[in-house]
């Protein structure tokens, strides 16, 4: 089942109803609002790997729990590499620790499972009855390579149930902004001939548009979850909201920031 997006263009954390609606799960798809850090990093930059001010980037890290209501919780994030890997986490590891992977799983509460992304996908995933969640990072290779499978992989290992789980798809670039060359789609097609579904004709000769929020909930409804949101504007368009690593490019910009997104067991 999918849900429908709802407008949330006035909030600085956008939600998406069905996780809400789960009793003793937090979650928020937090957008650019908020912050402390300034320039190409306003406001709510909060990539550890970026070039921003280490403090900044902490401080906002802390805000971004506060305006979750999880203060007390610690936020576990990853090295992320675009990888189809996931771990199950036990205990909160340090962030000069962080460990190489793009998904995470847990059923202790009190740790938020955190991602970073800038176009890419953030997945949110909750069986609030078995107590379980994940969170994968989903970019177009570690979406084509099995991230998302790989995440609820480990949350079935801890108990998690597919057709009681719901993940939620979060900011991310849309279609119309995700211009591809042709050989861009070959992989895609190489693993499912349907995937041609996934492009269509870019604005000029030899180009292709993407659509890789629907790629995304291909592969999660695949996966025969109990329901699949999205909460899918568009990173790159929508500068006040969003970071976006393709605009940087486009702009000729020396970094950008990073988007954060939370999954939690409250205690």
């Amino acid at each position: 089942m999918v849900g429908r997006e709802m407008d949330q263009s006035d909030k600085a954390i956008i939600t998406a109803p069905p996780l809400a609606a789960l009793d003793g799960v937090r979650h928020g798809f937090f957008t650019r609002r908020g912050g402390q850090s300034r320039g190409i990093y306003a406001s709510l930059n909060c990539g550890l790997g970026s070039g921003d001010e280490a403090v900044d980037v902490t401080a906002n890290r802390a805000r971004a729990l506060d305006l979750a209501g999880l203060g007390e919780a610690r936020l576990v994030t990853l090295y992320q590499e675009h990888s189809a890997r996931a771990l199950i986490v036990e205990e909160p590891w340090e962030d000069s620790e962080r460990p190489p992977a793009d998904g995470l799983a847990t059923n202790r509460a009190g740790i938020a499972l955190g991602l970073v992304t800038a176009d890419c996908a953030p997945v949110l995933f909750a069986d609030a009855g078995a107590g379980v969640i994940g969170a994968a990072h989903a970019g177009w290779r570690g979406a084509l390579g099995g991230i998302l499978e790989a995440t609820l992989g480990r949350m079935i290992e801890l108990g998690a149930r597919p057709a009681h789980t719901v993940a939620a798809i979060g900011p991310c670039i849309a279609r119309d902004s995700y211009e591809v060359g042709e050989d861009y789609a070959r992989p895609f097609l190489d693993h499912d001939a349907g995937n041609a579904r996934f492009f269509v004709p870019g604005r000029k000769s030899g180009r292709l548009r993407f659509d890789l929020p629907g790629y995304v909930e291909s592969r999660l409804g695949a996966g025969g979850l109990g329901q699949v949101a999205r909460q899918t504007p568009d990173t790159y368009s929508d500068v006040a909201r969003f970071f976006s690593y393709r605009r940087s490019q486009h702009r000729g910009e020396a970094d950008y920031g990073r988007l954060l997104s939370i999954v939690c067991l409250a205690e």
